[in-house]
Parts: structure tokens; sequence; C-alpha cells
């Protein structure tokens, strides 16, 4: 669950009337299962979100349930016998308006275009609907894309030409490109290079194609720079299998490094 799905549960929580305790981490040391600003609502009867499980936790829900209201620092090896070794303070305190007032929006890991709604695109959003992020998945097919909801960071685009998208995302955004059409790909990896201020750039294909891709936009003109930046294949490395829910398990695990490596730029 989400920091934004959690919090949208809390103001529903609130709305029915439901009794609950809410859980942050307010301050943690040293090596600890979650950070602080991590939150968990504890009911008589359920549990949303999760401050990192195990002893600690069944500790904070048990406290919670019995209405202990205020502050608890632990030391997770003297007090709880966990190898983590760092410390931290929870507090817990009921779950009122005033409370959900103070709980602060997450802000999005990333922004992501995400070009195509075919199998690898829709395996890629389940994923990517349990992410703090904001994406806009855009294709030219309205009939490609699932029937239902989606969820609120996540925005269904049917638009045409779809490369028009490109010019209106933010600064550093990332990209995704995964369409039905190879001279679609191009148009729109061209549009993003030459933008240049992505944040990651990821072209469905293999080996070849980023080969006869990159000739194309040698001779176009495009820097250098911008080409080694290139993702393509996409997914971090060693992970084998092409079905769609591989690829788009790999995908995220690279869209979520790409995250570090631009805090190091």
């Amino acid at each position: 669950m989400t920091p934004d799905a959690l919090r949208a549960t809390a103001a529903a929580w609130l709305a029915a009337g439901r009794a609950a305790m809410l859980v942050e981490v307010l301050r943690h040391r040293g090596s600890v299962p979650r950070e602080a600003g991590t939150r968990m609502l504890v009911a008589t009867d359920a549990v949303a979100g999760t401050i990192g499980g195990g002893h600690l936790e069944l500790q904070a829900i048990e406290r919670a349930r019995a209405g202990r209201a205020g502050d608890w620092t632990v030391a997770l090896g003297p007090t709880l016998g966990q190898c983590c070794g760092g410390a931290l303070t929870l507090r817990s305190q009921p779950l009122t308006p005033e409370a959900l007032a103070l709980w602060p929006a997450a802000e999005p890991r990333f922004t992501l275009q995400l070009y195509g709604a075919g199998h690898v695109g829709r395996a890629l959003v389940n994923l990517l609907s349990q992410q703090q992020c904001r994406v806009q998945w855009i294709d030219e097919r309205e009939s490609e894309f699932p029937a239902g909801p989606l969820p609120p960071h996540i925005e269904r685009l049917c638009v045409e030409p779809v490369e028009a998208e490109v010019a209106l995302a933010p600064p550093g955004a990332f990209y995704l490109v995964l369409t039905h059409s190879h001279d679609l790909d191009l148009r729109l990896t061209e549009a993003i290079l030459k933008r240049g201020d992505f944040g990651y750039l990821g072209l469905i294909g293999s080996a070849t194609k980023r080969a006869r891709f990159l000739h194309r936009f040698e001779e176009r003109g495009i820097a250098p720079e911008a080409l080694a930046r290139l993702t393509c294949p996409i997914g971090v490395p060693g992970i084998t299998g092409k079905e769609p829910a591989v690829i788009a398990v790999a995908v995220m695990a690279q869209l979520l490094q790409a995250i570090g490596y631009q805090a190091i730029r």
C-alpha cells in the first residue's frame, strides 16, 4: 500500500466512524525496518500499512489495540532481540481529523510517461499501482486499455499523436517506450532524446534494435551524450525470461535503481 493509499484509507475510516489508532515511526537511528514518517493504522479487526513487520510490529499492534497512546523508544537488539541493531521511536495516537490534517501527502518517487498498453505495459501498471509515483499511461488505441478503474496516481491517456505528450512531461521525468510499432517507438524515442532532460529512458527491444535506432539517431545529429543514456534492452541484467510479468519485474527494479542514479548526478 502506497503512503497516499494509506492516507486515503485513514480518511475513509474516519468518514465511516471506525475507531483506530495511528502508529508512526517518529525518529530512527541506525539499521531499522522502516524510516521516520512511516505510518500504520490499527483497528480492533484490521491493520492497514506496515512499520516493517516482525516482532516490532506485533508489539506495536498490541499496544495500539490496548489503547496505549504516546511515544515508545525501542532499541531493536536489546529490547526485542532483533538483529537490525538500530533504534526508533514510535508514536501511537487515536486516528482523528486533527491527526489526519497533520499527515502530509507523500512526494512521488518519480514521474513516468509509459507509452504502450500492450502486455508488458499492463504488467508494469500492475506493479506501478503499488508504488508511490505518478504515471501517465499513453496509447493511441483505446481498446488496448483494460477495463476498470486505476489508482489515482495512474492516468490513462488515449491521444494522437502520442509523441506530442513528450513535451508536456516535467524535467527529469522517466520514460518507457513499449509501443506496438517500431516506427512509433522511433519517433517517441527521438523526441525524448532531443529533450535531453530525462531521468531515465527505456526502450523495449533487443541489442539489434538498439544498434539500428542509434545509427538513425546519429544520422539525425542527436548528441552522443544523450544516446549513451538510452536503455535498450530494458530491465536489470541477470533476469531471464520474456514473459510480460518477468519483464515487468526487471523493469520495475531498474526504475527504482534509476532514482538512486538521479540522486548521485
